[in-house]
């Protein structure tokens, strides 16, 4: 990709707001090309991080619950919203989330007496760009 073509990009961006912040980090990681796997070995600690925000996303449950924040009307969710989804208690729930969180696949802000869930678009657009590889490469 140019230079020039990155930052007419940028400049885009700028000029309007940006609604869908998740379609334009996916746009960008498309303009700059190719999936950091295929480009060269990450490095140990660019692994570390990523490894956190996999497996926050191996349990079926933390899955799910990052699918019904995501999917939510308004992209953020109640946590009085989400747990009556499972067969679990309250704290299990509770525990999931802060793992969602301190991977950094969501983050909370708390209101009166419940905390409200939205998901981090950058989060997971790292998630898709490190495992998206282009045609060319896949072969």
């Amino acid at each position: 990709m140019s230079k020039q073509r990155l930052l007419a990009w940028i400049d885009d961006c700028q000029d309007s707001e940006v609604a869908e912040p998740v379609q334009a980090l996916t746009e960008l990681s498309t303009l700059v090309g190719g999936s950091p796997l295929v480009r060269e070995p990450l490095p140990a600690e660019r692994a570390v991080e990523l490894a956190q925000m996999f497996k926050a996303l191996g349990d079926p449950v933390r899955l799910r619950l990052l699918s019904l924040i995501a999917s939510h009307v308004g992209g953020e969710a109640c946590v009085c919203e989400l747990t009556d989804g499972f067969e679990l208690a309250g704290p299990t729930i509770s525990h999931h989330l802060k793992v969602l969180r301190e991977a950094g696949l969501i983050s909370g802000e708390r209101r009166g007496t419940w905390v409200y869930y939205r998901v981090e678009p950058r989060a997971l657009a790292q998630l898709s760009d490190v495992l998206s590889i282009e045609q060319s490469a896949a072969r």
